[in-house]
């Protein structure tokens, strides 16, 4: 398979997890939850691998458009379960896009391009959750 993360216990609620880019990340649980608060939180990690995966294509089909853009977020807002195993049901992805020149057709196709043929964490999404994706266009 070729994809190996290894996770490491470093006492109490603190783990240490490997990543192919050779930069490691903290997890741990909130002191309500007896950790330290000193890392990410597994599932608030995943709807940053989410908005990552769809922004790296985004920010790649700018380059490849050459289009003009000051600056873009994404805004990631996620609803999770009451019962356990609690996940993530409902998810409402919002791009914003910054600047005084910006092709709104162009940042939308490439908005639509990511989210609906690149993005591989979308398609994982999908599977357990219902995604919804808005685009924002600011002048700057």
């Amino acid at each position: 398979m070729g994809n190996i993360i290894t996770t490491k216990w470093l006492g109490n609620m603190r783990f240490e997890s490997t990543n192919p880019s050779g930069h490691n990340l903290f997890i741990d649980a909130g002191l309500e939850n007896g950790g330290n608060s000193e890392g990410y939180r597994p599932k608030a990690l995943m709807l940053s691998g989410l908005a990552g995966c769809s922004g790296l294509d985004v920010a790649a089909l700018i380059k490849k458009m050459k289009l003009d853009v000051a600056d873009f977020s994404i805004e990631v807002d996620a609803n999770l379960t009451e019962e356990h195993p609690k996940y993530y049901d409902k998810v409402t992805m919002a791009f914003k896009f910054y600047g005084d020149n910006l092709n709104e057709k162009k940042l939308q196709r490439a908005v639509d391009l990511s989210i609906e043929k690149y993005c591989g964490v979308m398609e994982m999404f999908r599977q357990f959750a219902e995604v919804k994706v808005e685009t924002y266009f600011h002048k700057s």
